[in-house]
């Protein structure tokens, strides 16, 4: 009986945390993951922007983002003197955390097993250490609950 509980807790577990969140919507721009919502109110440093409604229609140049895709993505082009918006790699933030930084970091669900990607830092809203795969991962909301 205690197996069946024990089974039942950890794939409950993996449900849980593993689930992505439909509602996020990724953006890229000059290479940094960040969220659509993240640029909604920065329309003053944005020169252009491509949605992608599907992984399949993404350029060449941005199939690597193809996994955070599936609920559409967009590109944005920035201003000039716009490009030093606050952002940081993975492997640092796996660093701030007390994790090795080449941990996969969760983001709103979602895997990044390259830790080198750059993430903008107004997608940081919530930051917090759980068990992953039987390993310390790095989970991160892009909304405050």
């Amino acid at each position: 009986m205690k197996k069946i509980f024990y089974s039942f807790l950890l794939f409950s577990s993996v449900c849980i945390f593993g689930q992505k969140n439909p509602a996020v919507k990724f953006a890229v721009a000059n290479d940094i993951v960040g969220t659509i919502d993240m640029f909604k109110d920065k329309s003053d440093f944005i020169q252009s922007m491509h949605v992608y409604k599907t992984p399949a229609t993404l350029p060449q140049n941005l199939k690597k983002f193809s996994n955070i895709a599936e609920n559409g993505f967009a590109e944005f082009k920035l201003k000039k003197g716009y490009e030093n918006l606050d952002r940081i790699t993975l492997s640092e933030l796996n660093k701030q955390n007390n994790l090795p930084q080449d941990n996969p970091v969760i983001i709103e669900g979602y895997e990044f097993a390259n830790t080198d990607t750059l993430v903008f830092g107004d997608i940081l809203a919530k930051t917090e250490v759980k068990d992953y795969n039987g390993k310390k991962s790095l989970f991160i909301s892009t909304t405050q609950k």
